[in-house]
């Protein structure tokens, strides 16, 4: 363990010393500025603490290869991911996904209800499968998965209308299950997992 945290501190420092990444001019010395030092996100940077490991190994690789093409994305994190290399993502999966999750919270409390009814069960007259059968009864993910429970509703919100409109579609089934959904529902599922605490992603 010791030896790990030494390795997060040199690539902590080597980013923040090697100067900044530049995405559309916007300096992004490392991944704090944009996911809080705690991991919980800011503005539309989504939560990574208790992310599963293998989804967040996967996100770098795709933000790399060009793979996610969402417009943040684009701008954002092709460049900070650009220049990693395969040890580097997994140390930087592992040590987020090592931090303790919070829920956000910030979601309509008003829709929960309906969004819990569309996690546990689906929406069978639109033939969309229940949530939890692919990200778990609490919403923390398996394997490669990703964890959603106490995700932002915003970012949550934001992608599943991107999904919707068929960006990023490697991200298979999603972007049918999204289109599937009405606005409402999607405020409504978004909702609700933003207040769910959810497991640890080591469950």
């Amino acid at each position: 363990m010791k030896q790990f945290r030494t390795r997060m501190a040199v690539i902590a420092i080597s980013l923040a010393t090697a100067g900044p990444l530049l995405a559309d001019d916007l300096p992004i010395r490392d991944c704090t500025w944009c996911h809080g030092v705690t991991a919980q996100g800011f503005a539309k940077a989504p939560r990574l603490a208790g992310q599963r490991p293998d989804y967040l190994t996967n996100q770098l690789q795709g933000f790399a290869s060009h793979k996610r093409d969402e417009s943040l994305s684009i701008k954002y994190m092709w460049s900070a991911a650009a220049h990693l290399d395969r040890e580097t993502e997994r140390n930087l999966a592992a040590y987020f996904s090592a931090l303790p999750p919070e829920a956000a919270k910030d979601g309509d409390s008003s829709l929960v209800s309906e969004g819990r009814a569309i996690f546990e069960n689906g929406v069978p007259d639109e033939n969309v499968a229940a949530c939890q059968a692919c990200h778990g009864p609490e919403a923390q993910g398996v394997r490669e998965i990703p964890r959603l429970g106490g995700l932002s509703y915003t970012y949550l919100k934001r992608r599943l209308e991107e999904w919707s409109q068929s960006h990023d579609g490697w991200g298979v089934p999603m972007p049918k299950v999204a289109r599937s959904l009405s606005p409402k529902q999607i405020a409504a599922l978004a909702s609700f997992l933003s207040f769910v605490e959810g497991a640890s992603s080591e469950k």
